[in-house]
């Protein structure tokens, strides 16, 4: 594994060569050159989300959200390390070239770890979805991807925004998010510290938010106490970009540019992502910053220069070439990703599409050729695009007639007038009437749900104000359904989205989320038939009346949020998905491994004649604690692949920390007792219940 101690001797021995004043340079995201000392300047802001970002082309994989409904460590581990890869290839190019500049770096600012807890946060399609163990298994397995396991990194991978940051986005720069000891232990804190403290996470990235009154990228708590000290914490922090100006602007805990660079400093926030440590020798001279807290953060990040192989010494790295960007390997493994990651949510036997039973095909929607719907936020340049139409059209060729109609606008902008202006819903209508089966494929996109605007987002993008498609779409659906044919509703998006008209009367819903440039293909393949849909859903879908009955946006408790504190039926609940096939859980058992966990052993058959992927879960709940969660929750998955009929026995480890409880004080439990542990392909809801495919067998286990 990496030689952190051979790393960090090298550092320390480089820096104890520098002026203050160089030390100081390299400190700011854009580090110079030290000519002198051989040491080229570097960039650390980089973006890997779903493949590299902002440097030009690159393999485009489905947004994480979608890599999220994969619930597949391996799959992800793939994704980040193609990711890495091509990120070494444009890194040794770019650097032949002397571009040093701003995303050309190895410090990739990914994943993003927070928990997805409002649906109407604009950034939630960055995560890994609203449950704390999926978020720190598959983030594991992203930071193992994209880090290796040899003596050099491939590139170094990033948790962020550590921590207790999900919106609101307006109100970041200046918000103090309160949460509860139970809440932080329980909820906001265990996917970082999975990344710390089983991953090696090379960089953990402060929020914009205060939590609990201390600004995230200078608080002791977060970044001392228990980054450092509890966790063991070894690499470098960084600041979100311009987040330490927030401090005296936003936060007013200090009261000048000075001031906020001396609280991050001494709290250990290495890495200034941002304007603020450009004023660290003026810090310095008012006694705010003290010379031995510039130089550990300036080992600090010179150690992970040194693991990362590009200080001269050179490595295996050096030699990826520039034709790893956008090789076959890695857009198959992103035509895969998307096919694994579309989740099926209602289907009444009209799918899959059999061409030889259709004369024409009716595709309807904004989204329906939509190349910016196809991507999500934080994404590369493709060197081709595949929409959704055009997938449709690719695979109908000749055998069937493709006619499309836009319909309307993704939304209808606050300038326009009420009444349809250059309106196509006519059209629209048009198509439907004229096709034996029409697909209307709606949605977001980036430029409506996504980071709070700024100069590198779209005005218009940030949070939701409600889980309802813009109003113009659903009145084009209205329209569309009106006429009566046989209808599959295509959501691209990237959140919980209340699709209960198509669910009443539509005859299949299909969400695509935004499955990467050429994600037209893979949601093709699976209309029809060319694979069987297996994603599931790694966020509950609301109803948007439920919004009434979650705690305000602002408020950070969990109560009646996420499945695992749900207290109505969900329009969709998390972990669900629907396959062509039948896959069932027929048995299952479970004893206490010597490690204080779980050994489970089930049974699943696939009892439909189609063969497919489906993935298995399993959900615990201790039933004698008052500090359990009122729902069961997620404690282990395995992704299985079942020819027709065919069976399968399939055995899990659970964590012992998934038989514990966390009390009101933070602290956590092994309360023992009678537990319930469920396995089945889908969460112990009601709704997963009342449907023979997915309903869950019990185990009760006294611990």
């Amino acid at each position: 594994m990496f030689q952190r101690d051979t790393a960090l001797a090298k550092a320390r021995a480089l820096v104890a060569q520098m002026t203050l004043e160089e030390k100081m340079s390299q400190l700011a995201y854009g580090a110079p050159a030290i000519e002198r000392l051989g040491v080229p300047a570097y960039n650390w802001w980089n973006e890997g989300l779903h493949g590299v970002a902002r440097a030009g082309v690159a393999t485009s994989f489905p947004q994480a959200i979608a890599l999220a409904a994969m619930f597949d460590r391996e799959e992800l581990h793939d994704v980040s390390r193609a990711t890495a890869l091509e990120g070494r290839a444009k890194y040794n190019e770019f650097s032949k070239h002397g571009d040093r500049d701003i995303y050309k770096g190895l410090t990739f600012f990914s994943p993003n770890i927070n928990i997805f807890r409002d649906p109407r946060w604009g950034r939630g399609h960055e995560t890994l979805g609203e449950d704390p163990y999926l978020t720190a298994e598959l983030g594991k397995a992203f930071v193992n991807g994209m880090q290796g396991d040899g003596d050099v990194m491939i590139a170094s991978a990033c948790a962020k925004h550590y921590a207790v940051h999900s919106g609101p986005e307006a109100i970041r720069h200046h918000f103090n998010a309160i949460a509860t000891q139970k809440d932080m232990w329980e909820t906001y804190l265990p996917a970082f510290e999975a990344l710390v403290k089983d991953a090696d996470v090379e960089s953990v990235m402060g929020a914009y938010n205060r939590v609990n009154g201390e600004p995230c990228c200078g608080s002791k708590t977060l970044l001392v106490d228990i980054l450092r000290s509890k966790w063991g914490f070894a690499g470098f922090v960084v600041s979100d970009c311009w987040a330490l100006i927030d401090f005296h602007t936003g936060h007013g805990v200090t009261s000048s540019p000075e001031e906020s660079a001396a609280l991050a400093m001494q709290n250990g926030c290495d890495i200034n992502c941002g304007s603020i440590y450009l004023i660290l020798k003026s810090a310095y001279h008012q006694g705010l910053v003290t010379e031995e807290q510039v130089t550990l953060a300036a080992e600090r990040a010179f150690t992970t220069r040194y693991l990362l192989g590009i200080m001269g010494e050179g490595s295996e790295f050096d030699k990826i070439p520039y034709e790893t960007v956008e090789c076959k390997e890695h857009l198959a493994l992103a035509q895969e990703t998307a096919l694994k990651s579309c989740v099926l949510l209602k289907n009444d036997g009209i799918l899959p599409l059999k061409k030889d039973q259709l004369k024409t095909l009716g595709v309807i929607g904004p989204n329906a050729d939509s190349r910016v719907a196809l991507t999500g936020n934080y994404h590369g340049t493709s060197s081709r695009y595949i929409t959704i139409l055009e997938g449709i059209q690719d695979e109908c060729a000749d055998d069937v007639r493709v006619m499309y109609a836009p319909g309307c606008d993704l939304y209808r902008r606050k300038t326009e007038a009420l009444a349809f202006e250059n309106d196509r819903v006519a059209e629209a209508v048009t198509v439907a009437e004229h096709s034996d089966t029409v697909l209307l494929v709606l949605g977001l996109d980036e430029t409506l749900e996504g980071e709070a605007p700024d100069d590198g987002n779209s005005m218009e993008a940030g949070d939701k104000p409600d889980l309802l498609l813009p109003n113009v779409q659903r009145e084009l659906m209205e329209r569309v359904l009106a006429v009566g044919k046989p209808t599959v509703v295509i959501l691209l998006a990237g959140s919980s989205i209340d699709l209960s008209v198509a669910e009443e009367r539509a005859q299949a819903v299909f969400c695509a989320w935004y499955p990467g440039a050429r994600g037209g293909k893979a949601v093709a393949d699976l209309l029809f038939g060319k694979r069987s849909p297996s994603g599931k859903l790694p966020v509950t879908f609301y109803h948007d009346e439920d919004l009434a009955h979650l705690p305000e946006f602002t408020d950070y408790s969990m109560q009646g949020r996420t499945y695992r504190y749900l207290d109505r039926t969900p329009l969709y609940p998390f972990g669900y998905g629907l396959t062509y096939a039948d896959v069932r859980v027929l048995a299952a058992s479970a004893e206490q491994s010597a490690d204080g966990g779980l050994s489970v052993h089930a049974s699943v058959q696939n009892m439909g004649s189609i063969a497919t992927e489906d993935v298995v879960q399993l959900y615990i709940r201790a039933e004698d604690s008052p500090f359990a969660t009122p729902n069961p929750i997620l404690c282990g998955f395995a992704r299985v692949h079942l020819n027709a009929g065919e069976s399968k026995d399939l055995s899990f480890s659970v964590a012992p920390a998934s038989l514990t409880v966390v009390d009101d004080a933070g602290n956590r439990l092994f309360p023992g007792g009678r537990y319930s542990l469920y396995a089945g392909t889908s969460q112990p809801d009601a709704r997963s219940r009342a449907l023979t495919c997915v309903s869950p067998v019990m185990v009760e286990l006294k611990l």
